[in-house]
């Protein structure tokens, strides 16, 4: 992202209501823009939220070019004060965001967007597209890992991927959420994550006979023989030559660590059963034995039932697609302007006939509730910006649809964190974003707080988003304001 200006990586309307806010209003009028999401990907429980640090480079890059503004002027569809503006133009605004491998719900603030209309209109596009890509992949593969009941998951999906960005910015997202090594050697160059690989068919099929390409294979990989033993036949051919190549290492006194076979065909729960059988009556109980072909979570999790002896996984198309669910669904809006003359935030709503549409207004933060014996999350909580929570207090939570259905909280028998942390500051960077492995780190601790409930994967447990009482009032307030009687 940093070899590219995105500037230009927005929808035309961003740019023609900037050119309105420039022309018919105050485009330096101070606003609040909240990006969120709908519902959980795939029928999950939650989402992890990730893309945070290519937003940042996006915004310290955010520049008109005179190229950029000759484009536009081409099209006759701005004015000269307009595009003389854009040459000047410069991100001025506050940005809070919740960090990277955070466990996120749907309705609840991801970003908050302080700044001059003119501004925030802009970032808009480019802000969902980065978030709404690598929170689908992350929450992908969060779903995958947690099949995997603890074996390793390999991101193999870069030739099955939506072009160049969609790999590599999706092999991020999924090293985030727990894969244990990609295939995509940029992606391992460009963000310090382990690089993964075995071998084609192609390379089985360039040599004269299978058991010769294993021993070259075995000869320049030795700390990393996993062989793809089902080029021609898996038990007749393949496993039984793997086993001849592992004796011939072993015999020749090299120590056997990181090998085994990779089984791409077939029906792998019978496979893998009948391989194990052989490699450790053969002297290889320890030798690993990876899968891959089409795989999810849903057939990682079949093959666990069937007893299936593979203990690690290459993932490819299904998750670097997120073929089951291949969109998001995050939204950015408006959510309050600025009163110069009191100083306060004006809160806005947007209302639709589809409840989960309307928005929550105002200046907002958000809070999220743990259990302080168990260190599970209770729920979270969308609060007014200044309102503050005494742990020594009780605390009352209640859907804010269904108001009769509260849970009640003793003092000290919970705990409260703020989310939202400061990333821009009057239009300067604040925060620096953790390395990929150490955001992976932090997202495990961040599954860790989910009860069991809450992670399966059918029907899983819902974790609440409530509103605090002063912002259930103020919405409340706005919607009665805008019932109109007609007659």
């Amino acid at each position: 992202m940093s070899q590219r200006n995105l500037t230009l990586l927005t929808d035309l309307y961003e740019l023609t209501m900037m050119q309105g806010y420039f022309k018919e209003k105050d485009a330096n009028e101070t606003v609040i823009f909240d990006a969120f999401y709908r519902s959980n990907p795939s029928g999950n429980g939650y989402a992890i939220c990730a893309g945070l640090e290519q937003v940042i480079e996006y915004i310290n890059e955010l520049r008109f070019e005179p190229d950029d503004v000759n484009y536009l002027r081409s099209t006759g569809l701005f004015e000269d004060d307009f595009l003389e503006y854009l040459l000047r133009f410069k991100f001025s605004g506050d940005i809070y965001a919740i960090p990277e491998g955070t466990v996120i719900f749907p309705k609840e603030p991801l970003i908050k967007v302080i700044a001059p209309i003119i501004e925030a209109q802009l970032v808009e596009t480019a802000l969902l597209t980065i978030i709404n890509h690598q929170s689908l992949i992350a929450t992908k593969t969060a779903r995958v890992v947690y099949a995997a009941e603890g074996d390793g998951v390999m991101e193999f999906g870069l030739r099955r991927a939506q072009g160049p960005d969609a790999g590599i910015y999706g092999a991020r997202a999924a090293m985030i959420a727990g894969c244990v090594g990609t295939s995509n050697v940029l992606a391992g160059k460009m963000f310090q994550v382990p690089i993964k690989g075995t071998h084609a068919h192609s390379w089985i099929m360039s040599f004269p006979d299978e058991l010769t390409a294993f021993r070259n294979y075995a000869k320049l990989y030795p700390t990393s023989c996993i062989l793809l033993v089902d080029t021609y036949d898996t038990l007749k051919s393949g496993v039984p030559n793997a086993i001849k190549v592992f004796k011939e290492m072993r015999d020749a006194g090299i120590e056997l660590s990181g090998y085994g076979i990779r089984l791409d065909s077939g029906d792998l729960a019978y496979l893998s059963k009948k391989a194990k059988k052989m490699l450790t009556e053969a002297g290889f109980p320890d030798a690993i034995i990876s899968a891959s072909n089409d795989l999810d979570e849903t057939l990682i999790n079949s093959l666990k039932i069937q007893g299936a002896t593979i203990n690690s996984w290459g993932v490819g198309t299904n998750l670097i697609t997120s073929k089951d669910c291949p969109s998001f669904g995050g939204v950015y809006k408006l959510a309050a302007v600025l009163d110069r003359k009191t100083g306060e935030f004006t809160p806005k709503i947007k209302l639709s006939e589809n409840a989960e549409k309307i928005t929550n207004p105002g200046n907002k933060e958000l809070k999220r509730i743990y259990s302080r014996e168990t260190g599970k999350i209770i729920a979270d909580l969308i609060c007014l910006h200044g309102e503050i929570i005494e742990e020594s207090n009780s605390l009352l939570l209640f859907d804010p649809i269904e108001t009769w259905k509260k849970t009640y909280l003793a003092p000290d028998t919970y705990c409260v964190r703020d989310l939202m942390i400061p990333v821009f500051k009057n239009g300067e960077c604040i925060y620096h974003s953790p390395s990929v492995m150490d955001i992976q780190k932090y997202c495990k601790k961040e599954l860790d707080t989910l009860w069991d409930e809450s992670r399966r994967l059918v029907n899983p447990h819902e974790v609440h988003v409530d509103l605090s009482k002063k912002l259930w009032e103020m919405k409340n307030q706005l919607l009665d304001s805008y019932h109109f009687t007609t007659v």
